[in-house]
C-alpha cells in the first residue's frame, strides 16, 4: 500500500534521533523529547485557498522541522508516518 496525501498534505516519517558523545558513544534512551525532523515523503498536489492556488514547496527526500503537535500519526504495513498540512512544515533543511 501507499500513502498518497490529497491538497496541500504532506506525509512525513520522522527521523530518528540519537544522542552521541563527542568521543562518538551512542547513548540511548535518553529523556529528551524527539526532534520534530522529518523527511517527506510523499507531497499531495496542492490547493486552492481564497480563490488562489496553494503551491507545494517541499517535494519528497527534503528533510523538514514541523510544529510540534501538528499532523495525525499512521501507522501502514509496521512503518510508522505524519500527515501534515504544508503550512505546519516551519523549515526545509538543506546542506551548505
Amino acid at each position: 500500500m501507499k500513502l498518497v496525501p490529497l491538497g496541500d498534505r504532506v506525509v512525513l516519517k520522522q527521523l530518528v534521533a540519537e544522542e552521541t558523545t563527542k568521543s562518538g558513544i551512542v547513548l540511548p534512551g535518553q529523556n529528551k523529547e524527539k526532534p520534530q525532523q522529518a523527511e517527506v515523503i510523499a507531497v499531495g498536489p496542492g490547493t486552492l485557498a481564497d480563490g488562489k492556488e496553494v503551491k507545494m514547496e517541499v517535494k519528497p527526500g527534503d528533510q523538514v522541522i514541523f510544529s510540534k503537535y501538528s499532523g495525525t500519526e499512521v501507522k501502514l504495513e509496521e512503518e510508522e508516518y505524519i500527515i501534515v498540512k504544508q503550512s505546519d512544515i516551519l523549515a526545509i533543511l538543506k546542506k551548505k
